[in-house]
């Protein structure tokens, strides 16, 4: 079978398809009829191409064709190699409308082919060089304007999102921001100018990078952290013992930033260039990474209060990037046993396969643990088949688990005054063929589950496998299209929407926990973490 859709998802039919006609089960036929019913309804749940490989192996060759004939002409389905040789659809051969389906799929690859050589084999026709100028400590006004034209006109043609934002009118920001980026006296100046036409957007999947010149002049942080607890800033680590000797504790309260109270400072020098999702995004964002964002050479003024109410100001120098993470780099797997025989899963990236790869070789111990909670409160994302991975330990059937959709925008539609559509799919969990843990599960969330995190989340959710307890995620998960622009700028665009397996949104919004569980400063001063003693009490009352 011909496998469509996005790469690294388990996107499947059946765990039970054999090959050839005269194999089919009674299960087949069954699901044969369920799959019958959701075209008729227009409920189609896999590809056309994969329903039609299905319905041939099944016997139903009227159906088989239908699905094939709207594999072509909705999915633009081209790979005459693939249909040739695929098997599944072998029973189909002898019938002459075979011919017609082949001569269809034969005029698609021609048209690709010629669409192709028109624009994708063009270097850069999408991301022209011309739009891909090098750093100045001042780009021209040109420039400028091109860089926000540009980031404009690929957000308004490939941005998912538009409904989360629909007190936002993009055009008429644009023409207000046309002015500004002019009169901006340097690139950084300009860089500031475009984050904040960004965030405007609302989407965590969605922001202008700055050139790697001026990495240091922005993203400067001393080796400390924060956040807020409780509506409060509140100091959660010290990564140079310097610091410590100058009396800069965990637990203590951040009242001013720069002479000003914490909670101003951030709403005029930080919140404004936060391209988040959710509320919760934000205050992530803003309290827990980028309060203290600012130029390397440049100390940060801080007055910070102790538990006692005894204030003091501190002068706090700032690091580069590379050196804070020598400091603040966590594994992205990490396991220990508690008390009461349960597994701590932490799992902090999914940035690699690391944690997948991790879990599988330590399966066999976790096996013997009489619950698993899986951490992913400090986990940022990256590639959602590596938490998926994990999760086809815990069910021993195959589940839908996810759904997405793109926009599927046709010049020609829009000429016709036709209403331009999407294009999506649903996706589903293959169990792990070998192993099954069948006791019970929960998983930790908060602001800082952010994409893949979320992605996880969602599955686990739409598994129904167990609790999920903390705060609600991040609100913000998809797929970026990455963008140059001029004065070495880049852009991410957000271009796919996820959703749980039932299509309920979570972007936005955010993956709700089971048993919401707030942290309290009470609880962090005196070293408890409030969500995991809830999840213990749950798992062995």
């Amino acid at each position: 079978m011909y496998r469509t859709g996005l790469p690294f998802l388990f996107l499947i039919l059946a765990s039970t398809f054999t090959v050839g006609y005269a194999q089919k089960s009674v299960n087949d036929t069954l699901l044969a009829q369920a799959l019958r019913d959701k075209i008729q309804k227009g409920q189609a749940e896999t590809s056309n191409y994969n329903m039609a490989c299905y319905f041939a192996l099944s016997g139903d060759h009227a159906f088989a064709f239908s699905c094939l004939k709207k594999a072509i002409s909705n999915d633009d389905f081209s790979n005459i190699t693939g249909i040739e040789k695929d098997t599944d659809l072998l029973s189909l051969h002898n019938d002459p409308e075979w011919k017609v389906i082949l001569q269809d799929v034969k005029n698609n690859a021609l048209k690709k082919e010629k669409l192709d050589k028109t624009f994708i084999n063009q270097a850069g026709f999408w991301d022209s060089k011309a739009l891909k100028t090098p750093y100045q400590e001042n780009i021209s006004a040109d420039e400028k304007v091109a860089g926000l034209s540009k980031f404009w006109s690929e957000a308004k043609y490939n941005f998912v999102n538009f409904d989360l934002v629909p007190d936002l009118n993009f055009d008429s920001l644009y023409l207000a921001y046309l002015p500004k980026v002019k009169s901006t006296k340097s690139t950084a100046e300009y860089y500031k100018l475009m984050t904040e036409f960004c965030a405007h957007l609302k989407d965590g999947h969605t922001n202008v990078m700055v050139p790697k010149e001026l990495i240091n002049e922005f993203y400067g942080r001393p080796l400390l952290r924060t956040r807020l607890i409780e509506d409060r800033v509140i100091v959660i680590a010290v990564y140079d013992p310097t610091l410590g000797k100058k009396g800069i504790k965990v637990g203590q309260e951040v009242i001013t930033v720069d002479g000003l109270p914490v909670k101003e400072y951030a709403r005029r020098y930080v919140i404004p260039y936060q391209s988040a999702s959710t509320l919760q995004n934000q205050n992530s964002l803003a309290y827990d990474f980028s309060l203290f964002d600012g130029a390397v050479n440049k100390p940060v003024e801080l007055e910070l209060r102790d538990e006692k109410g005894v204030t003091k100001k501190h002068s706090v120098s700032r690091v580069n990037t590379a050196e804070r993470w020598k400091y603040m780099a966590t594994a992205p797997f990490e396991f220990k046993m508690l008390k009461g025989n349960i597994a701590l899963i932490s799992l902090n990236s999914f940035g690699t396969d690391s944690a997948a790869r991790a879990f599988a070789t330590r399966y066999p111990e976790i096996s013997k643990a009489n619950a698993i909670i899986f951490d992913v409160r400090n986990n940022g994302g990256g590639d959602s088949s590596v938490g998926w991975e994990i999760l086809g330990y815990l069910t021993k059937n195959t589940e839908p688990i996810h759904s997405w959709y793109t926009r599927a925008y046709k010049p020609s539609y829009r000429a016709w005054g036709i209403t331009q559509g999407f294009f999506g799919r649903n996706s589903f969990l293959k169990p792990n063929e070998k192993f099954f843990y069948d006791k019970p599960v929960v998983v930790l969330t908060s602001a800082r589950s952010f994409s893949a995190a979320e992605d996880f989340a969602g599955a686990f959710k739409s598994l129904n496998r167990g609790l999920i307890i903390g705060e609600a995620s991040g609100g913000s998960s998809g797929q970026p299209l990455i963008i140059s622009l001029p004065g070495n700028l880049s852009a991410r665009i957000c271009t796919k929407r996820d959703m749980l397996g039932n299509g309920e949104d979570f972007v936005g919004k955010g993956v709700q926990p089971d048993k919401l569980v707030i942290p309290t400063i009470a609880d962090f001063r005196k070293g408890v973490d409030t969500e995991l003693a809830v999840a213990i009490k749950e798992l062995t009352r």
